[in-house]
């Protein structure tokens, strides 16, 4: 079925220039889209969201209110971003060259996070610049992500560590290997750790 519905953007939110929003995306008020930022169709941005330059979001994302997305942050189909989640982008962030001259926007060493179809960040979570989260995982609220992510794999705590997998339904297990999900039935397959 065809998305026809353009995208609605509250008279509250900031689109810069140069951002490009798809067809039937909700974007809500106190929003800050940056310029060279790429949303893509059938989005929900909440309120008090933050998206940096040259962030891509892909089709039916989900980004609660108040997350940050910096710049070299890639989020793939469907996937869901907690209220309040921070995605960073610099691993030795500085505001400051050791002589004290303040940094410019060139001086940053930015490292990407790319975070695969269908995951989902909790609330308050953190993930480092430089991660991978994989398919249809779940970060749980407020970890804190120095690694990557498996696909299916289940990550909370600070710092995060895998405690099960997740299936696409979302449902939890403790177990690894190929696995059927007691709720719904799919077969998903979760490295060991």
């Amino acid at each position: 079925m065809p998305i026809t519905d353009p995208p609605f953007i509250h008279a509250l939110a900031r689109v810069e220039d140069g951002v490009a929003v798809g067809r039937g995306t909700k974007v809500w008020a106190g929003a800050h889209l940056r310029a060279g930022a790429r949303i893509g169709a059938e989005c929900v941005i909440g309120s008090d969201v933050t998206i940096d330059p040259d962030v891509v979001v892909g089709d039916r994302c989900k980004i609660q209110n108040a997350a940050l997305l910096y710049r070299g942050v890639s989020l793939g189909n469907g996937v869901f971003i907690g209220p309040g989640a921070i995605l960073t982008n610099d691993r030795r962030p500085r505001a400051v060259a050791p002589d004290g001259a303040l940094l410019a926007d060139g001086d940053w060493a930015i490292a990407g996070i790319v975070v695969e179809d269908g995951a989902s960040i909790g609330a308050n979570a953190t993930v480092v610049a430089g991660t991978r989260i994989g398919a249809w995982s779940m970060v749980g609220a407020g970890a804190v992500v120095t690694h990557d992510v498996g696909p299916h794999e289940l990550v909370v705590g600070v710092p995060g560590r895998r405690v099960g997998a997740v299936c696409m339904c979302g449902q939890t297990t403790d177990s690894a290997g190929e696995i059927t999900c007691a709720a719904c039935g799919r077969r998903f397959t979760v490295a060991p750790a």
